[in-house]
């Protein structure tokens, strides 16, 4: 099977089911609609860089909220990994397992180092489906951050404009 490139702006959201809390079902298609979808995939749960991306997310997660984005972290931790994590780090955000890395494969997201860790991707997907932005870095944590909430907060004006 040919590997996917990464999503870039204008791509659609990929139509992908991935495990939520509780083992339960989750389609990323039926969270787009009512808000701006910031999509995270990283390397693992409780890993430095990580869990500085997940506290940062979490900190700046109301500004996130209150210019009408969702943010959903995916990694291919088990569910129980991601309970554990977002306790710890009281994670106020929806994570995701890609165990068998559906999600990671149709978002086009590699590895990095090497091919020995999986990559760090931030894609924000508009109430339409569409994918406004994605950003690759695994070292740059807080810039996933940064990025993906100036880019919400530009978008919020033309969202709330709709009826």
């Amino acid at each position: 099977m040919a590997k996917n490139k990464l999503l870039k702006q204008g791509d659609v959201l990929p139509d992908v089911t991935l495990t939520g809390p509780g083992n339960q079902p989750v389609r990323l298609k039926d969270l787009v609609g009512q808000k701006v979808l910031v999509v995270y995939f990283y390397p693992r749960d409780d890993s430095p860089g990580c869990t500085v991306q997940a506290c940062g997310l979490r900190d700046q997660y109301e500004d996130f909220v209150a210019a009408g984005a969702e943010v959903v972290g995916i990694s291919a931790d088990s569910v129980a990994s991601h309970q554990g994590f977002a306790a710890k780090h009281r994670l106020p955000f929806l994570l995701l397992s890609d165990a068998q890395g559906t999600a990671r494969e149709a978002f086009g997201v590699g590895t990095s180092f090497l091919g020995m860790l999986p990559g760090r991707v931030t894609f924000v997907v508009d109430r339409q489906g569409i994918v406004q932005d994605s950003f690759e870095s695994q070292i740059r944590v807080g810039e996933h951050v940064r990025r993906a909430l100036e880019l919400v907060r530009s978008l919020a004006p033309k969202s709330a404009a709709a009826p």
